[in-house]
């Protein structure tokens, strides 16, 4: 650990000596100290109190503008006014149902009329939206076999645990990466049914369906890959992989848990012009409660109709999720909202590169919707192995840098990018860029201090 990340550790420490408290008391009875391993990191998480608006507040008091925003879940921002206001009004006529409501019909035409799907199915995470989408698929191409991309995150289940973060020394060919389990319990027989492609590599795609004929079921992928900062699809790949599964009989899968809300008013397959067979989305579609769908064209979903493939779930349609949902889309998600946060992600990215000129650092940002990234790198990575080689302790003094600052810039992680709410101003972004400006030179001075790092990635 180089000097500059030290002292700005020690800042924050200095700072956050409740959060400390709070996190040795809760590794007593909870594994790591957290409710989820991405909330685990050294030397101990921030531990919060409130938040409000692009606001958040740990329990020392510490207020930060919020670019985590619940790993990208909250584009509304936090407790937005239509929101509130929509569920404390459904608080009144019941918690639960487990039984249907008209809000179901309204919020299937919402998404019905943005994406391009004919009918659709809730849940309430994203883990949810891409294991039933995998099901379905094999259920409607007669096969096992799902192709997924190297370094790519669809969730939690065993077909999307495989390749996550693969080791250097797993990786294999970049043509035909090996299948590679995210840790234990998860069956082999999972493991050799997900085999594996390059983003961006339309070749080693190719390759998986020439290897495996007749045998795959569908293609999934994030539009844009999100699970190493921003990887953009570079020209013709979705495309091509349109082709490719048309010509094989197999189905397109996009994740668009992260994209559907946050891209863009239509998501990533009116972005791109690309349709794919299958539609994911969760995240911010639920304004911060937990909400999430997938759609398809009535044919596929006349498989659940006709009793062919099974789908349940007691929360989905939980009658508060769902006015959430409906606030959302019809308050936050609205082409006047994309158009504000548009203007905000430009101003922030435009800001990022003069101060990335001005002092040297050997950088540039990704930028997409309402996401975007501070990628060290010296160009454009199109791909998982790209986005390994990236300088994890300069990165950590990037992140803990802006925390001392008062931005939470993204969520802690370098694969992990910046959201920005509808609830944002120009004042926030006024002062992330007034940080950054404030921790590139040190940036730029370490990096030059340490020269080219390779380091494995994974957490």
């Amino acid at each position: 650990m180089h000097d500059a990340l030290k002292n700005e550790i020690s800042t924050y420490e200095k700072r956050t000596p409740k959060s400390a408290a709070s996190h040795t008391r809760a590794l007593k009875r909870i594994p790591l100290g957290v409710a989820s391993n991405y909330r685990a990191y050294d030397p101990y998480p921030l531990f919060v109190k409130e938040a409000q608006g692009s606001k958040i507040r740990d329990i020392d008091g510490n207020e930060y503008v919020d670019h985590n925003l619940c790993f990208g879940t909250l584009m509304a921002g936090h407790s937005h006014p239509e929101v509130v206001k929509a569920v404390e009004a459904q608080l009144h006529h019941g918690t639960a149902y487990g039984m249907p409501h008209d809000m179901e019909w309204e919020l299937a035409e919402e998404i019905c009329g943005r994406y391009p799907v004919e009918m659709v199915r809730f849940g309430s995470s994203g883990t949810e939206a891409t294991m039933h989408a995998c099901r379905i698929a094999r259920a409607a191409a007669g096969r096992d076999k799902i192709i997924k991309f190297e370094g790519s995150y669809h969730g939690l289940h065993d077909t999307a645990l495989i390749s996550v973060k693969p080791k250097p020394e797993e990786y294999g060919d970049a043509d035909a990466p090996n299948s590679v389990p995210g840790g234990l319990g998860v069956p082999q027989a999972s493991v050799a049914n997900v085999v594996i492609a390059s983003f961006n590599n339309l070749k080693s795609v190719e390759r998986r369906f020439k290897g495996n004929p007749g045998q795959i079921a569908a293609v999934i992928l994030e539009p844009i890959l999100m699970n190493v900062g921003l990887c953009m699809p570079q020209p013709g790949f979705l495309e091509g992989l349109r082709k490719l599964c048309t010509e094989n009989g197999a189905l397109l899968i996009f994740d668009e848990v992260k994209t559907g809300a946050k891209l863009g008013w239509g998501g990533a397959s009116e972005a791109y012009n690309v349709k794919p067979d299958i539609t994911c989305l969760a995240k911010s579609i639920g304004g911060g409660f937990p909400l999430a769908a997938f759609g398809t064209s009535r044919k596929v979903m006349d498989l659940i109709s006709d009793h062919k493939v099974f789908h349940g779930g007691t929360y989905n349609t939980n009658p508060i999720s769902m006015a959430a949902g409906l606030a959302t889309f019809r308050s936050v998600l609205t082409r006047e909202n994309y158009a504000h946060v548009a203007k905000l992600s430009k101003k922030l990215a435009e800001g990022y590169r003069k101060t990335i000129a001005k002092v040297g650092l050997k950088a540039y940002v990704a930028s997409a919707g309402a996401n975007g990234a501070l990628m060290l790198y010296p160009k454009e990575i199109q791909n998982y192995r790209d986005w390994t080689l990236v300088d994890i302790d300069l990165w950590r003094q990037y992140w803990f840098g802006m925390v001392n600052r008062g931005v939470l810039a993204q969520p802690y992680w370098w694969d992990e990018q910046w959201t920005i709410s509808v609830q944002h101003t120009e004042a926030d972004i006024d002062k992330h860029l007034a940080a950054f400006e404030d921790v590139a030179p040190g940036l730029a001075k370490a990096q030059q201090e340490r020269g080219p790092v390779t380091v494995a990635a994974g957490h």
